[in-house]
């Protein structure tokens, strides 16, 4: 636990300090910034209080009282509710301005763990609950060098990967070259998921490769039992992701489009170059924020992007955020580039990884463009290649 930081963090927001509570497992984002073990056996409530100046301290109940030995500060115990109420006045005693994990509204869903009713007792103390979004990113989602060196060892291996992916397709559909003949999207999304084995990477779910219709389900995964064969004029869209097999290291994640033996259509045409400029203009948001040194919210960059779709007067069909938070969660802890599913306005901090990926998905065909990017105090920039064409295979 990093408590001088938190400490810090805290009086730069003015809070009074941040009450961490679980159980149950309720709140993984907890555990981890405390650094707890995240198996744990863990039956009943426990409470950590770091204020903003001087001493932690813990409420814990008495049969799992060694449950926060590991962290720093003072122990009371209790047993009945009443005790527990009790203890958390005596725990806060002297603060009123409380982080925890919780968004007003549920806006921010990913960071509200803290139940309702544990809201209505603590207002009952008279504490203002404010949220710890922007906390939550600061030490959840901020990366050490090593992290972001472990994005660069994927980004290296999975642009490659796909490159190689795309002359691996036309050989398979053209057996005058060479090729075997015949390639299903289950058959392509496997020859991907052992290129990266081979590279030493692991990965959440399979990568996704879809054709025409199929491109436009956004969340659509080949089965064998469920998959459409690759054919000459088809439009395909793989969507990869993958991190190395090491503890907290980082993912990659792009999506790429292109069509199957012939020229793009002008309506293919046209909707790459509109999800392209989209995609750019989110891009140059954040570039721009980070080199003139003024804060960017998520919602800020998403609407960058939606706003060239909107203007194109394809707005109903970009059905999901911008882009999200990247980590060693392929979803992380961080802002997400959204303004649409939520309204984000958590900050995009430095030293955090997070997807540019707008998509415009119409019934017969759909494109999505993703790109990752890296920020730093002062700058910001995408880690990998970027599609300017749509790929002829």
């Amino acid at each position: 636990m990093q408590l001088d930081a938190i400490q810090a963090a805290l009086r730069e927001a003015a809070f009074d300090g941040w009450l961490f509570y679980d159980h149950h497992h309720r709140d993984p984002l907890a555990a981890h910034i405390l650094g707890l073990d995240e198996k744990a056996h863990v039956t009943r409530r426990w409470y950590y209080f770091v204020p903003a100046v001087g001493e932690p301290g813990k409420l814990v109940h008495r049969i799992e009282q060694g449950k926060l030995d590991t962290l720093p500060g003072t122990k009371a115990v209790y047993s009945s509710w009443q005790e527990l109420h009790g203890g958390l006045a005596m725990l806060l005693a002297g603060a009123r301005r409380l982080a925890m994990q919780y968004s007003p509204n549920n806006d921010i869903m990913y960071v509200s763990m803290v139940d309702a009713g544990t809201i209505d007792f603590l207002r009952s103390l008279g504490k203002e609950i404010v949220s710890s979004a922007d906390l939550v990113s600061q030490f959840e989602a901020a990366l050490d060098e090593g992290q972001m060196k472990s994005h660069t060892v994927a980004q290296q291996a999975i642009d490659a990967i796909l490159a190689e992916g795309w002359k691996e397709m036309g050989r398979r559909l053209r057996p005058s070259n060479g090729g075997a003949g015949g390639l299903s999207e289950f058959q392509h999304m496997q020859w991907l998921s052992d290129a990266m084995r081979r590279e030493g990477l692991v990965w959440e779910n399979s990568p996704n490769v879809s054709v025409n219709a199929h491109s436009s389900d956004s969340h659509y995964e080949p089965t064998a039992d469920h998959s459409s064969p690759i054919r000459e004029g088809d439009f395909v869209l793989i969507d990869i992701w993958g991190r190395v097999n090491q503890p907290e290291t980082v993912f990659y994640d792009i999506t790429w489009t292109g069509v199957v033996g012939r020229a793009p259509t002008e309506r293919e045409q046209r909707i790459f170059e509109t999800v392209r400029s989209a995609r750019d203009a989110a891009i140059t948001a954040v570039e721009g924020a980070f080199s003139s040194g003024k804060p960017i919210r998520g919602f800020q960059a998403d609407d960058a992007a939606r706003g060239v779709i909107r203007a194109a007067g394809l707005g109903e069909f970009f059905t999901h955020r911008t882009g999200h938070n990247i980590g060693p969660e392929i979803h992380g802890a961080g802002a997400h580039l959204d303004n649409l599913e939520t309204h984000d306005q958590r900050r995009i901090l430095p030293h955090t990884c997070f997807s540019v990926e707008p998509g415009i998905y119409l019934p017969e065909f759909g494109v999505r463009s993703e790109v990752n990017m890296m920020t730093a105090p002062g700058k910001a920039w995408v880690t990998g290649a970027v599609q300017r064409e749509l790929v002829r295979i």
